[in-house]
């Protein structure tokens, strides 16, 4: 009996390490994700060959309950050195702790008030998620104030962008003819739980839609990291406007897959991770990074228990079964070590963007099991009529009965 059991569980590590051999070489390389270069800015007057040469912007900024974060954030917008015209948009949601304030209180210390725009958000309809109701009004904005944009920079209220952000995306967007330009921003990584926990969150995305894949316009890939996604304003439009992903709780990427793939074609748009725009919302406990995987986790499964056990399944024989099976038989169960190993190597270079040591590499399994169950938790959180909550509001589609 109990060679039998050896024996399965050896061919479930075999599996296991075929998956990880498929993972390192057949997934377009999603565990070298690295920042791009930054681009050389041509002169100031060479962008375009029109009267106007480098394209006007509008970020967009939704706001709710971020009076912590948005004048640090606003205040970064504000300082962008970028050539062409540049405005900023926050729409306050209905915050109750003085957000709007405190983002015309940024503009007034730089003294440049004139150069930011703050909206309270209308009710939210039925069928709208939260946020991207707040996205259309400051898109309805701008034609309603006739400011000028040939790129709408939608942008979360707690981000810190380089002084030449926007000059970057730009430069990116028109030198390569691209819809979308995307950063998937540096999440913070200071308290013990976000060392722990935040490398995997990117790991995990890029394992899921590798960036390579997601910049080749001929890959059905699509995705976008909503916390800075540049996109061409015709484009929007031509794909139906932000009002076609009104009900989105992923809506970065429900937004790339519009933009690449609408109409006939596939078109272009890029996904990178971050050099230096960051995110400055702390994460200090374990419990703020389960509520964070937990909002949208059932939804990426598309509210779908048959997905979601195929899920549970897939993880377990990925990242929990190696190291067991590994620690249990010993030398025996090689390809269990071996499937171990190749975890740790992909796993390193998403440690080493984070500044990380690659002593963590082989606590993975662990940090899966974390996310695992920030999973389960977010189907029961549907199942119990609470899905995709933020900002105590409760967003995901009421299941059926």
């Amino acid at each position: 009996m109990k060679a039998l059991e050896f024996d399965l569980v050896f061919l479930l590590s075999c599996l296991s390490l075929l998956i990880w051999g498929v993972l390192l070489f057949a997934r377009g390389g999603f565990w070298r994700t690295r920042p791009a270069p930054p681009l050389a800015v041509p002169a100031r007057d060479n962008v375009r060959a029109d009267a106007n040469p480098w394209p006007a912007v509008v970020a967009v900024v939704p706001a709710r309950n971020e009076a912590d974060m948005i004048a640090e954030a606003v205040t970064t917008l504000l300082q962008q050195d970028y050539a062409g015209g540049f405005h900023v948009i926050v729409v306050d949601d209905h915050s109750t702790d003085g957000t709007a304030d405190a983002a015309r209180a940024a503009a007034l210390q730089l003294q440049c008030p004139d150069r930011l725009t703050v909206l309270t958000a209308k009710p939210l309809p039925a069928g709208w998620s939260g946020k991207v109701w707040a996205q259309s009004q400051g898109i309805e904005a701008v034609r309603t104030l006739g400011l000028p944009a040939d790129f709408l920079l939608l942008t979360d209220a707690d981000i810190g962008h380089p002084a030449d952000a926007v000059t970057q995306l730009v430069v990116r967007a028109e030198s390569e003819a691209r819809d979308l330009v995307s950063l998937m921003v540096r999440l913070r990584c200071d308290s013990f739980w976000e060392k722990a926990l935040i490398p995997a969150f990117v790991f995990f995305f890029a394992k899921l839609y590798p960036f390579a894949w997601v910049n080749q316009p001929r890959n059905r890939t699509a995705a976008a990291a909503g916390g800075c996604m540049l996109v061409r304003r015709t484009a929007l439009e031509e794909a139906g406007g932000i009002e076609a992903i009104r009900g989105a709780l992923i809506d970065d990427c429900t937004l790339a897959a519009l933009i690449k793939h609408r109409g006939e074609g596939r078109h272009p748009i890029r996904l990178d991770v971050a050099a230096r725009s960051v995110s400055l919302r702390p994460y200090d406990s374990w419990k703020e990074i389960w509520n964070m995987i937990a909002r949208t986790a059932f939804t990426q499964l598309r509210y779908s228990p048959l997905l979601l056990l195929g899920t549970l399944l897939g993880m377990t024989i990925i990242y929990l079964l190696p190291p067991v099976a590994a620690l249990a038989a010993g030398p025996r169960d090689w390809p269990a070590w071996l499937a171990w190993a190749a975890m740790c190597v992909a796993y390193a270079p998403m440690l080493q963007y984070y500044r990380r040591s690659p002593l963590w590499a082989p606590f993975l399994p662990l940090i899966a099991l974390f996310y695992v169950s920030a999973t389960i938790g977010s189907a029961v959180r549907y199942w119990s009529g609470k899905g995709g909550q933020w900002k105590a509001r409760v967003q995901a589609p009421v299941q059926e009965r």
